[in-house]
């Protein structure tokens, strides 16, 4: 059986000739449009709508060169691979298109819609995790059966499906774009819902890159370690100024209370935090 990494890297056809499971298909055939149903299992879950009309400017023009792949079923032929190239069809106003149909089952769909998203890098990476979940979850495939079904490291695999356990938010925050999956994969460390909230607050209010944010990651571990020393609990005015000190400067800042004083610490993490929080007290730019 051919090595399925090595069939990721020669496209969709090859996944189909190292399957198992015999797949029969016909050769290329023309269908209505409107016969084609969207792949319920699609992992993505968003198309950009600029290079949506850009293809379907092309198809316009040329016509659509490349057929779909699809497979047949009681209610239409389903969309296995080419959806973005379907749906620029219809923009495009194509009333029939041409099709390669071929008999799958469930698991091959999610695969190959997966696939051809991995191969033209289409998905952002919490949908890409929610794809491997899906294949673990229903099919019962192991983390290492799904990094040798899609050709990537095992490691690889396991890391993104650890974006799965960050907040909601930092979930929303990488599947519109705001943070990449490299940003979600750096605030992993953090113990808690609440930290990792915080610390994405911050990097998108400072726009910090991924080693920045690695950065500020370790030092807020460094900071959650219990201290030794007692200090006097600061009363509900103190904390919620501290509350309000560190929305303002967009980082960490600690209030201690001593029997006659005290003192306001104000943590930074890079150069850049500094001139940014420089600039918040003084007003001007450094």
């Amino acid at each position: 059986m051919p090595n399925k990494r090595q069939a990721l890297g020669r496209g969709l056809e090859a996944l189909f000739a190292g399957n198992e499971r015999p797949a029969r298909e016909t050769g290329v055939l023309t269908v209505g449009i409107d016969q084609i149903i969207p792949n319920p299992r699609q992992p993505r879950t968003s198309m950009n709508g600029e290079q949506l009309a850009e293809l379907a400017a092309s198809i316009t023009i040329h016509g659509l060169i490349q057929p779909l792949v699809v497979t047949e079923t009681l209610e239409g032929y389903v969309l296995i691979a080419g959806e973005r190239r379907w749906r620029a069809s219809q923009l495009a106003g194509l009333e029939q298109v041409p099709v390669i149909v071929k008999e799958t089952t469930p698991q091959d769909m999610l695969e190959l819609a997966l696939i051809e998203n991995i191969q033209r890098a289409d998905l952002n990476a919490l949908e890409e995790a929610h794809a491997y979940r899906h294949l673990i979850d229903e099919f019962g495939l192991t983390q290492e059966a799904v990094a040798e079904r899609v050709g990537k490291a095992r490691s690889t695999v396991a890391n993104l499906l650890r974006l799965l356990t960050l907040p909601d938010g930092v979930q929303a925050a990488v599947n519109d774009g705001r943070l990449s999956g490299a940003h979600g994969r750096a605030l992993l460390p953090l113990p808690t819902a609440e930290m990792q909230t915080a610390a994405m607050n911050q990097i998108l209010k400072l726009g910090l890159s991924v080693r920045q944010t690695e950065t500020l990651v370790v030092h807020l571990l460094a900071d959650a370690r219990p201290d030794p020393r007692p200090r006097p609990q600061l009363s509900p005015e103190l904390l919620d100024l501290q509350s309000r000190f560190e929305s303002s400067l967009g980082t960490r800042v600690s209030i201690e209370k001593g029997a006659k004083g005290g003192r306001v610490i104000i943590h930074y993490y890079s150069d850049e935090d500094l001139s940014a929080i420089y600039e918040s007290i003084v007003g001007d730019e450094t």
